[in-house]
C-alpha cells in the first residue's frame, strides 16, 4: 500500500480514515464475541426480516463512543442510534452489524461498516469482516484496498462474465421485482444473495462479484461501500440524491463495461416507498 505523505496524513479526513479502520476492527472484534455466544442473545424485530439485537445496539455505542472521544463535533448516523447533527463538516454513518439475520442465525455473512461524510460527499469507506479477518479500506483519491493489498473491480463485460450480487426489499412487490431477475437470466447471468448488502458491494470493490443490485437499500448500508467501489474503478448510482442519506435509495454498482447494462435491467423495477411510486434511480455518480 502506498505510503501517504506527511501533509496527507495530519489532513483532517486521513485522520478519520486511521481511526475508522482502528474502530472498525475493533468493533468487529466484539461483535465476534456476540457472535460465539449468540444463543444467549434476545432477538427483536423491527419489521419483516430486519432483526436487532443487543449486540447490534452495545457495539454501535461503542462506535459512537469511540468516535466522540476524538471527534467529538462530528456528526452520526448509526442504524440502531437515530441521527445527530447531520449537518456537521464531518458524519459518520454506521452500520454495527449488517447481516444481523445472518448473525443470529449462525452464518457468516455479516460485517461492520463504517462511512464518513465530508461536506455531504462520502469520502471514506471501511468494511470489517470479522469471520475472514479481512479489512477493507478506501478513501476519495487514495484508492481501495483489503489489509495492505489493492483491489479493483471486476474486469468482466458482460453479465455472464461473473456473479452477480442481488439484495431484494419489501418496499418493492414480488411482482415488480421479478422482472429483474428475468432479465439478467436472459442475459445468461448467474446471481446469487448472501444476506449482507454492505459485504456484497464491498465484493464488486473487490473483484468478487461483477455487480450488485437492490431496490432500496438504507445509506448505513451502502455508503461505505460506495466509496470502495469507485476507488477500485468501479461505477455506482447517485445515492445521495432525493435526501438519500436519511430516506436510502436503490443501489446499482458494477463495473464501468457492464453498469449501463445492469442499470438498464434495474430499471425494470418500481420503487414502492411512503406512499410514492418512482422508478430506479440510475442516474451515475
Amino acid at each position: 500500500m502506498r505510503q501517504p505523505d506527511s501533509a496527507t496524513r495530519s489532513s483532517p479526513t486521513y485522520s478519520r480514515y486511521f481511526l475508522a479502520q482502528t474502530i472498525a476492527r475493533h468493533a468487529g472484534m466484539m461483535a465476534l464475541e456476540f457472535f460465539r455466544r449468540r444463543d444467549q442473545l434476545i432477538i427483536e424485530f423491527k419489521g419483516t426480516q430486519d432483526m436487532v439485537s443487543a449486540a447490534d445496539r452495545d457495539v454501535e455505542s461503542y462506535i459512537k463512543a469511540q468516535v466522540r472521544a476524538v471527534f467529538a463535533d462530528d456528526g452520526f448516523l448509526g442504524e440502531e442510534g437515530g441521527v445527530d447533527n447531520t449537518e456537521a463538516e464531518f458524519v459518520w454513518v454506521v452500520d454495527p452489524i449488517d447481516g444481523t439475520a445472518c448473525f443470529v442465525n449462525g452464518m457468516h455473512s455479516w460485517c461492520v461498516s463504517i462511512a464518513v461524510l465530508h461536506r455531504g460527499e462520502p469520502v471514506i469507506g471501511v468494511v470489517f469482516d470479522p469471520n475472514a479477518n479481512e479489512l477493507f479500506h478506501a478513501r476519495t483519491g487514495g484508492g481501495a484496498f483489503c489489509g495492505a493489498l489493492p483491489i479493483h473491480v471486476h474486469p468482466g463485460t458482460s453479465l455472464k462474465d461473473g456473479v452477480l450480487g442481488v439484495g431484494t426489499s419489501f418496499r418493492v412487490g414480488v411482482d415488480d421485482f421479478i422482472p429483474f431477475l428475468d432479465a439478467v437470466l436472459r442475459d445468461s447471468g448467474m446471481f446469487i444473495r448472501n444476506g449482507s448488502g454492505a459485504l456484497m458491494i464491498t465484493y464488486v470493490a473487490a473483484g468478487r462479484l461483477i455487480g450488485y443490485f437492490e431496490p432500496h437499500m438504507n445509506s448505513w448500508d451502502a455508503l461505505a461501500g460506495f466509496v470502495l467501489v469507485k476507488e477500485a474503478g468501479g461505477r455506482c448510482n447517485a445515492f445521495l440524491d432525493n435526501n438519500g442519506l436519511l430516506r436510502g435509495n436503490p443501489v446499482i454498482v458494477a463495473n464501468p463495461a457492464i453498469w449501463d447494462r445492469l442499470a438498464l435491467h434495474a430499471g425494470k423495477v418500481t420503487a414502492k416507498r411512503s406512499g410514492d411510486t418512482r422508478e430506479v434511480a440510475a442516474t451515475p455518480h
